[in-house]
């Protein structure tokens, strides 16, 4: 079972209980904006769940409908790579939690009716994360319906809350077979040594005629690299229909993640659709602008959106934005997921391929480091040096959604226990709220992943960071130590939820902290302070925070602007005004933060 220890304010924990304490869950939730369609991307907090994971509102589409046995209908409670019956009607229920978390914005992982079961035998998972798309215009049975869906939007609209969806327009399930390699493990071949204009290679059958490199709508044959079959079981599961035909897939083989093969090979083996070709670019803009038509949602989370060409995005984002537009949602968020660290390679995506915004896993990775590996601040400062880089340069940093971990890499919780196995409860809890801070007051849209606010650690990578929220029957979710001490499902009280919706309440409070622009201030060479002013052009004064990643209390002067003057204390104790114009003496304590707000009067 989980570690525990008692969650009781003023327990022996002491100052820290108090942090987590100070704040009370909301109560009489009421929508932060009545016009929540008003509210720019960086206004928002988002809570990113897998509705597999998170809560069963109908353990009657736990199986999806479909007989037979756990690698029919995907469904074995006790195995990480199964479903264990979460839905959408269970994320409707728990709407209370989410907003009381502070939460304006929900990311739902892929709902669409995925391919139940896939792998060799003796190797099977099942597609409860939803990225094994089969059909997608339709919700798939494990999460509920149409309906469901509806009402779940609904609902998170009556109460403020955006609904975005995470869609995929790279791959879809693993359906097209290989003549050549039974066991579907296909290596990659290259363009240049199997162009498209020869079947089998370069001294290979001259095919598909009039094809100059450009016009992929004039390829009638799909067999210049390997010879791609659907499976006659499976010859019409994919949906719509046109999705079906191998022509338009790259059937290159498996994607080694370099180079060409980055974007036309198989990732994982999942069919990699041929979004050059303009059948494919129409059909995904038709697929997914009727979601919008149909539910009102309110952006898009796309899926591997390096292993894509350019030109699918140059069309694909514009066309998007503008069917939003067309149903009254003018501010509709797209961001795209490229997994890498480095900032030019993420502002490459929105330089280019024109994403709006990339998730920050520069972000993620710096904040870690910091908070984890007592890697000094100043790593952070260079960080944010680079937010020129981007497509608006720091104004168009603010809408790059920030995180601390996800589905995919693991929980900041794992992070710090990797870094530091020797920890005790309560520092752990000190770098987890810390993390949290970092994200929720730094420019950029934060992003809070699901089980973080209760504490969940897990075992990081692939499968072990998809704890169930309730009662788990896997066994290595269920020996997980947890942040602050194990408690009842989904807790309100939870030291990590108090903190989190106590920050989530200064940062809907101050509108600096949401659309500031940011000023570094200082950023320590060693494990220690990091101070950031923000600033908006019509509203005189400034928003500081200081953070300490240091294990002993620092004080230090920051610079302000000489114009602020009239200091209050918006978390922690600061001055009332400055040691001297330009100036703010203050002292942060170990592994903790300030906010202090000068309105730019005495």
């Amino acid at each position: 079972m989980r570690s525990m220890f008692p969650r009781a304010c003023g327990s022996a924990l002491g100052l820290i209980f108090a942090l987590a304490c100070a704040t009370p869950a909301p109560a009489g939730i009421q929508p932060p904006d009545p016009d929540y369609r008003a509210r720019l991307p960086q206004d928002e907090v988002i809570y990113f769940l897998l509705p597999d994971r998170f809560a069963n509102g109908d353990p009657a589409n736990d199986r999806g409908g479909i007989p037979g046995d756990r690698l029919d209908h995907g469904f074995d409670p006790a195995h990480e790579g199964f479903y264990h019956g979460g839905d959408l009607a269970g994320v409707s229920a728990r709407l209370d939690y989410i907003q009381g978390l502070g939460a304006t914005a929900v990311w739902l992982a892929p709902i669409f009716r995925n391919k139940p079961v896939q792998g060799e035998p003796g190797r099977e998972f099942a597609g409860s994360h939803g990225y094994w798309i089969t059909d997608f215009t339709r919700v798939d049975p494990h999460f509920g319906d149409d309906a469901t869906m509806r009402a779940l939007v609904e609902a998170a609209h009556a109460r403020g809350i955006k609904v975005y969806m995470d869609i995929v327009t790279n791959h879809t399930a693993d359906v097209i077979r290989y003549r050549e390699c039974p066991a579907n493990d296909c290596a990659y071949r290259s363009r240049a040594d199997y162009p498209y204009t020869r079947r089998g290679g370069v001294d290979g059958e001259a095919i598909n005629e009039g094809f100059t490199g450009a016009n992929f709508d004039r390829l009638t044959r799909p067999d210049y690299a390997w010879t791609p079959f659907v499976p006659e079981a499976e010859a019409t599961v994919k949906v719509p229909a046109w999705l079906n035909d191998p022509i338009y897939y790259h059937n290159r083989g498996d994607t080694t993640f370099r180079g060409e093969s980055s974007l036309d090979g198989d990732f994982a083996g999942l069919d990699d659709l041929m979004t050059e070709h303009p059948r494919v670019v129409a059909g995904m803009i038709e697929i997914f602008g009727d979601w919008i038509d149909r539910y009102k949602v309110d952006g898009f989370r796309i899926d591997t959106a390096r292993h894509v060409n350019p030109a699918f995005w140059q069309a694909f984002v514009p066309a998007m934005q503008a069917r939003a537009a067309a149903n009254g949602i003018p501010n509709f968020h797209i961001f795209g997921e490229v997994y890498d660290v480095d900032p030019a390679q993420l502002a490459r995506y929105t330089r280019v391929d024109g994403y709006p915004a990339v998730l920050d896993f520069g972000f993620q990775s710096t904040v870690t480091d910091l908070v984890a590996r007592d890697v000094p601040p100043d790593r952070l400062a260079r960080l944010f040096s680079a937010d020129a880089l981007y497509e608006g340069g720091e104004a168009g940093a603010l809408g790059l959604p920030t995180f601390l971990g996800n589905h995919d890499m693991g929980r900041i919780g794992h992070f710090i226990l990797t870094a530091k196995p020797d920890i005790g409860d309560g520092e752990l809890l000190q770098r987890s709220t810390l993390a949290h801070a970092f994200l929720m007051f730094s420019r950029g849209v934060p992003t809070l992943y699901y089980g973080d606010e209760q504490g969940f650690t897990g075992d990081g990578g692939y499968g072990g960071a998809r704890q169930d929220m309730a009662d788990t029957r896997v066994a290595t979710y269920a020996d997980d130590r947890i942040v602050g001490g194990a408690g009842e499902a989904f807790s309100t009280t939870a030291p990590l939820y108090r903190a989190i919706a106590g920050m989530a309440a200064l940062r809907r409070a101050d509108s600096r902290l949401r659309r500031g622009l940011q000023t570094v201030r200082f950023a320590a060479e060693a494990p220690g302070l990091f101070a950031v002013s923000r600033h908006l052009p019509d509203r005189p004064g400034e928003t500081l925070i200081v953070y300490n990643t240091s294990t002993t209390p620092v004080t230090a002067n920051i610079e302000v602007d000489a114009a602020s003057a009239g200091w209050s204390s918006s978390r922690g104790t600061c001055p009332a005004a400055a040691t001297a114009p330009g100036s703010l003496r203050v002292t942060v304590p170990a592994l903790d933060y300030l906010i202090c707000t000068s309105e730019g009067v005495p």
